[in-house]
């Protein structure tokens, strides 16, 4: 890497990190983190499901080992307490950069429901992923379905 390229990516660097941190710095700091590790927390759903989802649809090896643990992790996720990543104001109506829509603070209980929903399909999958690929094939379906409902109804389509 030449001297002017690592010149130019430092100054990209620093233009990144210090528009995010400005950027951050006008959220109410609750609301800043809720947002931070709702998505990193939606982040490691997706990672675990990808896992499983690429040996489901042949793209990578079954590997028994790899799928009971990414099986595990999405059982583990599903039953962490995510109350403090939801405060009030970190919607998408309120705050840019998450899909969060409003209706997941008036419908609480039904929130809950899907948040359920998924811990059970999770703990299915847990209890199968690793013993065969057909058996976890069968499972990830409903978790699949589970995680498309909460965000049929509460997650902002990437158009709108």
């Amino acid at each position: 890497m030449t001297s002017i390229s690592r010149i130019v990516a430092a100054g990209l660097t620093v233009a990144v990190v210090t528009g995010a941190a400005f950027a951050a710095s006008h959220l109410d700091p609750i609301v800043a983190a809720g947002i931070t590790a709702r998505q990193s927390h939606m982040k490691l759903y997706q990672h675990n499901i990808a896992v499983l989802g690429a040996m489901a649809q042949g793209n990578i090896d079954y590997d028994a080992d790899a799928a009971a643990a990414a099986a595990g992790n999405l059982a583990a996720l599903s039953t962490l307490n995510q109350s403090t990543y939801w405060p009030l104001g970190s919607d998408s109506a309120s705050v840019e950069g998450t899909r969060a829509l409003p209706a997941i603070w008036e419908n609480g209980d039904d929130v809950m429901a899907k948040a359920a929903a998924l811990a059970e399909a999770a703990a299915a999958l847990n209890a199968v992923a690793g013993s065969g690929l057909a058996e976890m094939q069968a499972a990830l379906g409903p978790v699949g379905q589970a995680c498309g409902a909460c965000h049929q109804t509460y997650r902002k389509r990437d158009d709108g």
